[in-house]
């Protein structure tokens, strides 16, 4: 099974994916043909498999997400102690400590008459420990009637201080100074681990949702605030646990799926086409990963895909209520995650694009009139000569005026309501520091995180195991391991975070035909993928910072749309096409099975997670 798993599937894989591709006719006789208002509306029919895949995929999505049950009381540690009263005779073996934000020491004493006190224990709350259940080993065996925890410096916040016994149960307490430190023992863990404590980035991401929520000037300002505003919701719902901090993040990504669906729709029409799509994406391995974990990247995507949708929408239909939904959620995005503002320069050249077709057929109107006109004025006269100029000069005048007033309302739903959301998304900021949105100290806030956010991102070059680069990112060359824990029966727990290897080498091939088609036939609809895709890649081929196979998953939404891409050229000019892209789709949900274990956490035996997480020999066994 091992070898099966390692060897012989990613060649299987890699050998269905070559085989799909070698169906496809020459791409010289494969012109798609335009959709008409009806083949790309959303009807009746469309809602069976759209509702279906959706919440398929959101019972995956939410079971196992995270424990809906922690501290909720939270005590201010800084230059503070608590003293815990014990019941007589009772032993602590260890203890198990909930950190709250903030860092600091915290000195642990034992005494048996309450006056003199000796050390115990001591544990760091440091940066990387915070919202997590951690265990504490004692170093003294003398029985105590009270527990000193003091906290020497630093500005930490501890949720709870549970002493257990050496079987692992918690010793009920007679009294505590610092209630908030006891009232909550029933909840303690045996053991820390993803469903009860934060992991990878979700120790800054989860922290700055809570600082907002509690009126705390942020640790984590290396991003824009709006998307630690959106994850705090359901913070402010399920409280500040696991489930709670994670609970936004995987609904957008099952939102993610009714917009991926009208996108292809828009693009290509039909059901089958945005269906299998849509299974594709919901089957993608980082898709399913990166919404279940407490980071911004998961807002930054649905905001893409909805701006690209609206963008479309108005490229296809010339709809200004579409534009200006494209740039209002182009300025959401941006103040969620400044990879939104790649996605943006795409959308820019788009509209340019846009633009240049549009004056293209009065360009040549105008040199043919012209043409005309020279003609006439060689034969000393033709009305209809002069007319005809006259049409292309008053067509010309039209079209720049369109131009003009697009321009206007572009830097009003592009610029200036981007602006303006970015702007007030630091309201927490100048709340914490008691500042008004209208003063200039809110201003020189917003303005100075500018500054460090800058110098930040292009300073960050430590080294990290699963650092990667673009050019791996393309073919699946270096997944990132998000969390990975051993356990004493052979078993294993790991989440990690890479693309479906169908979507990602299927979707890279599928790249090829799009510029060719972009190129040869000046296709719009493979301009528009492609144009999609490499505003979110590019930027990253010039970025020197330590970077990782998520920074990817923007890219991954247009790897879908390049692949349906394909499938509508099979649908042109193949009789199996409906069997061939359902069958990929199939491959798609097959590979999301198998691997479904080392993307959620959810523990398997320690070999066969060796054997999924080891296709590659740069995979993170």
């Amino acid at each position: 099974m091992y070898t099966l798993i390692r060897v012989a599937l990613p060649v299987i894989c890699a050998g269905l994916i070559v085989l799909f591709f070698a169906a496809l006719p020459n791409l010289k006789h494969c012109a798609l043909p335009g959709l008409t208002a009806a083949e790309r509306r959303f009807t009746r029919a469309d809602t069976l498999p759209l509702l279906a895949i959706t919440l398929i995929y959101a019972v995956f999505a939410f079971t196992g997400l995270g424990s809906r049950q922690s501290p909720q009381s939270f005590a201010p540690m800084a230059d503070n102690n608590a003293v815990i009263a014990l019941p007589e005779g009772a032993l602590p073996s260890s203890i198990m400590l909930f950190s709250g934000v903030g860092s600091g020491n915290y000195e642990i004493e034992y005494s048996t008459d309450g006056v003199n006190y000796t050390h115990a224990a001591s544990f760091e709350q440091g940066y990387n420990s915070v919202l997590k259940w951690n265990s504490v080993s004692i170093e003294t065996e003398l029985i105590p009637r009270y527990v000193r925890v003091s906290s020497i410096g630093g500005n930490a916040y501890l949720g709870e201080f549970t002493l257990l016994d050496g079987d692992g149960v918690p010793i009920s307490v007679l009294s505590c100074t610092l209630p908030e430190l006891c009232d909550e023992s029933a909840l303690t863990p045996a053991s820390q681990t993803y469903m009860n404590s934060a992991y990878f980035d979700e120790i800054y991401h989860a922290r700055t949702a809570w600082e907002h929520l509690n009126n705390v000037y942020p640790y984590e300002v290396s991003h824009p605030p709006l998307g630690k505003e959106i994850m705090s919701l359901g913070i402010l719902i399920f409280g500040m646990t696991p489930f709670g901090w994670r609970f936004c993040g995987a609904l957008f990504g099952v939102l993610m799926l009714p917009v991926m669906y009208l996108l292809l729709k828009r693009l290509f029409g039909g059901r089958a086409i945005p269906t299998v799509g849509t299974i594709i994406f919901a089957a993608d391995f980082m898709h399913y990963a990166q919404t279940r974990i407490a980071t911004i990247d998961t807002y930054a995507l649905f905001f893409i895909l909805l701006m690209y949708l609206f963008m479309y929408i108005f490229l296809t239909e010339k709809k200004r209520w579409a534009l200006a939904l494209s740039g209002l959620f182009f300025g959401i995005g941006a103040a969620s995650k400044w990879t939104c503002i790649y996605a943006g320069a795409g959308l820019a050249v788009l509209w340019a694009a846009h633009w240049f077709n549009e004056f293209a057929p009065v360009i040549k109107a105008r040199r043919r009139a012209r043409s005309a006109l020279k003609a006439a004025e060689a034969e000393e006269s033709s009305a209809a000569s002069e007319l005809s100029h006259l049409e292309a000069l008053e067509a010309s005048a039209l079209s720049l005026r369109a131009f003009f007033k697009n321009c206007l309302f572009c830097i009003v739903f592009f610029v200036l309501i981007p602006c303006l959301i970015y702007y007030l998304a630091y309201i927490p900021y100048g709340a914490a520091k008691g500042v008004s949105p209208f003063s200039r100290e809110y201003l020189n806030i917003v303005l100075e995180n500018q500054r460090f956010m800058f110098t930040y991102h292009s300073g960050v070059n430590s080294e990290h195991p699963y650092s990667s680069r673009w050019y791996q990112w393309v073919l699946n060359i270096r997944p990132i391991l998000y969390y990975l824990e051993y356990f004493d029966n052979g078993s294993r727990s790991s989440i990690s975070s890479f693309l479906n290897p169908a979507l990602c080498w299927g979707g890279f091939l599928s790249l090829f035909i799009l510029g060719y088609e972009s190129v040869a036939r000046r296709d719009k609809k493979a301009a528009f993928i492609l144009i999609g895709y490499l505003a979110q890649l590019l930027p990253w081929v010039f970025i020197t910072r330590i970077t990782f196979e998520y920074h990817y998953f923007a890219c991954s939404a247009f790897l879908v749309l390049s692949l349906c891409y394909v499938f509508s050229i099979l649908r042109q000019n193949s009789r199996r096409w409906r069997a061939l892209i359902f069958g990929y789709a199939a491959l798609c949900a097959a590979l999301f099975l198998l691997f479904y274990p080392a993307l959620s956490g959810r523990p398997i035996d320690n070999t066969w997670g060796h054997a999924l997480l080891g296709w590659l020999p740069t995979w993170p066994i």
